[in-house]
């Protein structure tokens, strides 16, 4: 499969472009970006490439597939103008960064004829698809606690990431966006009737909580962003499943970890892992069953960090090649950025009943 990837920023250079060049069903045919010097560095590492400064440039010939890893502010414009060339789009998350952006995307999808794919591992982890399995036994699912907190792991400070404009988030957009994409197979979608939230930044000012593995070099003397380093969500689906939802970029946790709790009406299924690629873990993945008091662990076979990019990467043929998957990726789509949006929403009201001076009684 000819392959495209634009964007040759951190998750084009150090996800994509070297699991393309290791699998044999995948050729780097061309590759997209503004700088010259990474595109230099992109064609030196795979001669078959073709480089390109914008997309307007991308020559359909070359290319079956476009994997697209522009910063966020990108994603809906560059996947839009691909996928009316009639070339199909594997869209790094989030997918996009509002409802009108994932209406254009859906728009797009069908004027071009291409298949629109949404680039989000965390269903491709070995544990989560063991989690996914083990929910069947639960019964009927009644809640799902989902956290992923880092220690330190804000990226790019003072760069695109923590601009508002640029990222259309903070760690909500980034990180959110993995842990919806598990919970939507575990209770039946990403639709819900009740959405409250809260925000905050406590983090981001500081320099020692940056994401110091992901080798980004901060401007200097840059700002510290405008986005939150920490969201906390409480959503409840028309089936009356709840679902209580964290992410933080900084902590003052001493390790990364990520934690899925699943409770149904015969058990509680608790898996403790860390997702992402920061070498700070909180150790092995670790899944345990808990009925009437009795917990058991549930045996995971032990894979290398990143193994999931690599069995999404495997999975993607046959997602193109299924006529059926054209419109499932953007319908996914709208109902998380729904919810973000909702979450965000809630937190704006919050701050502002926050920042309103209380009522002076009559008579004072």
């Amino acid at each position: 499969m000819r392959t495209a990837v634009i964007g040759l920023g951190w998750a084009g250079r150090s996800i994509w472009l070297p699991r393309l060049a290791a699998d044999p069903a995948f050729a780097v045919t061309a590759v997209v970006d503004p700088d010259p010097g990474a595109r230099a560095a992109a064609v030196e590492a795979h001669p078959a490439a073709s480089a390109f400064a914008t997309v307007e440039e991308l020559d359909t010939a070359l290319v079956d597939l476009a994997v697209v890893a522009v910063p966020n502010h990108l994603h809906c414009d560059v996947a839009c103008a691909v996928l009316g060339k009639g070339i199909p789009v594997f869209l790094e998350k989030p997918v996009c960064l509002t409802s009108a952006e994932a209406q254009r995307l859906a728009t797009a999808e069908r004027a071009g004829g291409a298949v629109l794919l949404a680039g989000s591992a965390a269903r491709y982890r070995a544990d989560i698809q063991a989690l996914h399995g083990l929910a069947g036994s639960l019964g009927r699912i009644r809640h799902v606690d989902i956290a992923w907190v880092r220690a330190r792991g804000i990226p790019g400070a003072g760069g695109w990431f923590t601009d508002r404009g640029l990222a259309g988030g903070g760690a909500l957009v980034d990180l959110g966006w993995h842990l919806f994409d598990v919970v939507g197979p575990l209770i039946g979608g990403t639709d819900f009737v009740q959405v409250i939230g809260t925000v905050s930044d406590d983090f981001i000012a500081s320099g020692t909580w940056n994401a110091g593995w992901r080798g980004d070099a901060p401007a200097a003397a840059a700002p510290p962003g405008d986005v939150e380093d920490t969201a906390r969500g409480f959503l409840v689906n028309g089936d009356g499943v709840s679902v209580s939802l964290r992410v933080s970029w900084g902590s003052h946790e001493a390790l990364d970890g990520t934690v899925v709790k699943v409770e149904g009406s015969a058990g509680t299924a608790t898996l403790r892992c860390t997702f992402g690629f920061s070498p700070n873990r909180a150790g092995d993945s670790e899944l345990t069953c808990l009925r009437a008091g009795e917990a058991a662990p549930v045996a995971l076979p032990a894979e290398p960090i990143g193994t999931e990019y690599d069995r999404q990467l495997a999975a993607l043929p046959a997602l193109l090649a299924d006529p059926g998957n054209r419109g499932r990726a953007i319908d996914e789509t709208t109902r998380t950025i729904a919810a973000i949006e909702r979450i965000y929403a809630s937190a704006g009201v919050v701050r502002t009943l926050m920042q309103t001076p209380a009522p002076v009684a009559a008579g004072r």
